[in-house]
């Protein structure tokens, strides 16, 4: 681009510097601008305070960003802030309602800017007033019910990745990049709001839609329905992720490790034919598997157990 867009990044935790994050790696100048007292969740205070590994994401999402960190109750505050919208882009919001309209980022003040801006704001969600994290909208939204639709123990582990907090980084990245597109063509302030809940069913329904719910449908190619796509243990300890699902690359991996399950059976749902590819995979730990397969193309790679 010829001139470095400059985006000025109000938000906090995943999402919002999730979608900074992203639009630095795509060129764009990034500033996040923090309270001086209380920073970012995840850098300072409760997150950080139970969980040091925040901090690690902090520095991961933030770090192509310009930090400017304010006394947000200074008299000048607003002027302050002012100054760094005169030739700002696009903005991301995750404020009160309050804090907004200390800072002069509130509706009326962002129109009286009176030229092209782009603003997305995050929000929970339109429809569901309650607060709610990342587990919540993906239990609201039905999708923790395929996680636990074969599980039966009295503790289940969440996912490890926040998997609705990430697709609405995403998904406000993708919005302001639109807005921007729009501010530009209309000369004017574009607002919109995304929210977590929404994006969530938006972005994950087309995978498991009403109608497979409708069915009951929770095994799939995905999630380790057909045993040419899954996870087998080797003799050290260390898993192979299978993905031979074309038939070229199951002919080559039956005739390579010598597994005795005819192509047809490479979506055959009986434990069995699961259970002849794991007894094979085995009898080989990662050295043989790596050897075997240097120079080959089967769809097959190593996981290493932490």
């Amino acid at each position: 681009m010829s001139k470095r867009l400059k985006i000025l990044d109000l938000t906090h935790r995943l999402p919002g510097p999730l979608a900074g994050k992203i639009l630095g790696d795509f060129g764009y100048e990034v500033i996040k601008i923090e309270d001086e007292k209380h920073k970012d969740p995840f850098l300072s205070g409760m997150f950080s305070d139970f969980d040091d590994s925040f901090e690690d994401w902090y520095r991961v999402l933030n770090e192509k960003k310009q930090i400017l960190r304010l006394d947000f109750k200074s008299a000048d505050i607003k002027a302050q802030i002012h100054q760094h919208l005169k030739d700002a882009d696009g903005i991301l919001l995750s404020l009160s309602p309050k804090l907004k309209e200390a800072l002069g980022l509130d509706d009326a003040s962002l129109k009286a800017l009176n030229r092209a801006i782009a603003v997305v704001e995050l929000e929970a969600s339109k429809t569901h007033k309650k607060a709610m994290h990342d587990l919540n909208a993906l239990a609201l939204s039905g999708f923790l019910s395929l996680h636990v639709a074969h599980v039966d123990d009295q503790i289940v582990d969440p996912p490890f990745f926040p998997l609705a907090g990430i697709a609405f980084g995403q998904q406000v990245a993708t919005q302001l990049l639109a807005n921007l597109l729009a501010a530009r063509d209309e000369n004017k302030v574009v607002k919109s709001i995304s929210y977590l809940y929404e994006t969530t069913e938006t972005i994950l329904n087309p995978f498991w839609s009403a109608n497979l719910q409708a069915q009951k449908r929770t095994k799939f190619l995905h999630n380790g329905a057909y045993p040419c796509y899954s996870l087998y243990r080797l003799k050290d300890g260390n898993y192979v992720a299978l993905a031979a699902v074309e038939e070229k690359f199951w002919n080559d991996l039956v005739s390579l490790f010598n597994i005795s399950l005819p192509l047809e059976n490479r979506f055959d749902k009986d434990p069995k034919s699961f259970q002849i590819v794991s007894d094979r995979f085995a009898k080989m730990d990662t050295s043989e598997i790596e050897n075997m397969t240097r120079d080959k193309e089967l769809c097959l790679s190593i996981v290493r157990k932490i």
